[in-house]
């Protein structure tokens, strides 16, 4: 019996449904694992099908064609190192998340996913079948326990793995991205490991899927919960784990700990690399959007040239009699800061014509927020006009303020394919600003380093312009009043009671959550966006559209 072990763990960025394309990368990190003499390769949860698959699994010709990819790589990867992959499998008219071990050109071990994890982004409980607590696997003599993800974050089955003869631990993930999650995973298995006093190897995909951003960062830790190594974030990466027995069991060889950077660096990243992904796995090559002057739709102008590059990215300037030169000047500003198109768009001809046509019907009536919407819809048609012709996915760039509140116009500024800070309150956005002017990564940025973002932009006073004078604080609490409550509402599932011993007026208090709730149809109906904390709108928080209920306190 050997008394080394070599693991070689596969970092990677698999794509939902595209079988084939993920069984590919499957193998070369076989190959690579064979070259390095490696015993095992190991394969992130359910790679083969890509992760999150949603309901997708379910479709019958769906998760028998993935079984078959796992069963022809397995014979493909026969003469060399085993090959350790997530997939769907069926038992008895059941269907599992599970993770399969091939030897010897066939499946030899497949282990069912126990805890299905049912709350925030997953409904694994709606999708499949939960399997029992099983025990180890052997690859060339030594025993191997493998909790599926969720399953590592409960003690049962990390203490039956040990009990059972396990060696050391394999835990393979699809772990998403929110805020603060590295050290929530750490924590925990740490914990694993002190329960059972063997190491732990924690293996996490890479990649954005719709609204999430599978975060890597995949480590390993020794006996007593001591770190041996760890992975970069955010990017594919291939490493090799070597084991050695002594008296006392297993242990890692320590290898490198890539440092991992700070929360907004990392919110940033994940901003770029969600839209990168979600372009490149949809199809789309190039993106357009209204570039207002204003601060949001410069921060989504900027990342969207971080993410694709400044020869794919198009901001439109549509002006109306009440855009500011300040505005004007501003836009035209940051588009030559960052290389991108800019097109100038005036809408006074086309909002005089609506006007015109409508003059009969709405004789008699006062100029009211129907007058400024309309503004916003004709921008919002005009983007759509130029993403059809030019095949350029439009971008929306409402921050989650905004969206919270329903401080946009459906079928306006709403209208876009994605929205990349969707889960960034407002204040945070201007603090974001701040950071990219100061920061530059060129190994995963494509953009300008400096001040690409004019300092003018972030210190203005925030505004839809589509009055005279208009300021978002006409109609809305100042942001850091916004946010502040808005975080406890939204975030914190606060009552308004809980806000008001936290310092706040009542009747903000009460009018912040009458917006939050009666703005649920326009959520409803908006873009995606990069999911940043464990409550964004969308899969997080699911709440009813028609709905009378108020808290009374």
């Amino acid at each position: 019996m050997s008394d080394r072990f070599r693991l070689t763990i596969a970092q990677l960025n698999p794509t939902v449904g595209d079988l084939a394309g993920n069984a590919a990368k499957a193998y070369e990190a076989w190959q690579k694992a064979k070259a390095a003499g490696a015993d095992m390769v190991a394969l992130p949860e359910m790679f083969i099908t890509g992760y999150n698959t949603q309901d997708l699994v379910m479709k019958p010709v769906f998760h028998q064609m993935a079984i078959a990819a796992v069963q022809t790589l397995a014979a493909q990867c026969a003469d060399g190192p085993a090959l350790a992959i997530g997939a769907p499998a069926v038992e008895d008219g059941k269907l599992y998340n599970a993770y399969y071990i091939c030897r010897n050109g066939q499946v030899a071990n497949c282990v069912l996913k126990h805890h299905l994890p049912n709350e925030t982004v997953f409904d694994e409980v709606r999708v499949f079948d939960s399997g029992p607590l099983g025990g180890p696997y052997a690859v060339n003599g030594v025993r191997i326990g493998s909790p599926i993800c969720e399953d590592a974050w409960h003690e049962d089955v990390a203490e039956t793995l040990e009990e059972t003869g396990a060696e050391f631990l394999l835990v393979p993930n699809g772990s998403p991205y929110f805020r603060g999650k590295m050290e929530i995973r750490l924590n925990m298995m740490v914990a694993r490991v002190v329960e059972t006093g063997l190491p732990l190897i924690y293996l996490n995909m890479v990649g954005g899927q719709d609204d999430q951003v599978f975060d890597g960062g995949s480590f390993v830790l020794n006996p007593h919960g001591k770190l041996a190594m760890q992975l970069p974030v955010f990017d594919e990466a291939i490493s090799h784990v070597d084991l050695q027995r002594g008296a006392d069991g297993w242990t890692v060889v320590p290898g490198e700990k890539t440092h991992h950077p700070d929360d907004m660096e990392q919110d940033y990243r994940v901003m770029v690399e969600s839209l990168r992904d979600y372009l490149g796995k949809t199809g789309f090559k190039k993106v357009l959007l209204g570039l207002s002057g204003g601060i949001d739709s410069a921060l989504v102008a900027t990342i969207a040239v971080d993410a694709l590059g400044a020869d794919n990215v198009r901001c439109v300037m549509l002006p109306s009699e009440y855009t500011s030169q300040g505005s004007l000047d501003d836009a035209k500003d940051i588009a030559e800061r960052l290389g991108c198109r800019y097109d100038y768009v005036p809408i006074a001809e086309g909002r005089q014509a609506i006007t015109n046509t409508l003059a009969p019907l709405f004789e008699g009536t006062q100029p009211d927020i129907t007058e400024e919407n309309i503004q916003s819809r004709l921008r919002g048609l005009l983007l759509m006009a130029l993403s059809n012709k030019f095949g350029e996915m439009l971008l929306t760039t409402g921050n989650k303020s905004e969206v919270a509140v329903g401080y946009a116009t459906i079928y306006g500024d709403m209208a876009g394919g994605y929205n990349p800070i969707k889960d960034m309150y407002k204040t945070r956005v201007f603090d974001c600003c701040r950071w990219r002017n100061a920061n530059h990564r060129p190994d995963w940025m494509h953009g300008n380093e400096g001040e690409v973002i004019p300092v003018s932009i972030i210190d203005k006073p925030p505004s839809a312009e589509l009055r005279p004078d208009q300021k978002d604080e006409d109609s809305l609490p100042p942001y850091e009043v916004l946010d502040a409550i808005l975080m406890m509402l939204v975030d914190g599932e606060a009552s308004v009671a809980d806000c008001v011993a936290a310092g706040f007026d009542r009747d903000t208090v009460k009018r912040v959550e009458h917006l939050l709730y009666i703005s649920e149809y326009k959520r409803f109906q908006s873009a995606p966006g990069a999911r940043l904390s464990p409550r964004a709108f969308w899969l997080d928080r699911r709440y009813p559209i028609a709905n009378r209920w108020r808290d009374p306190s």
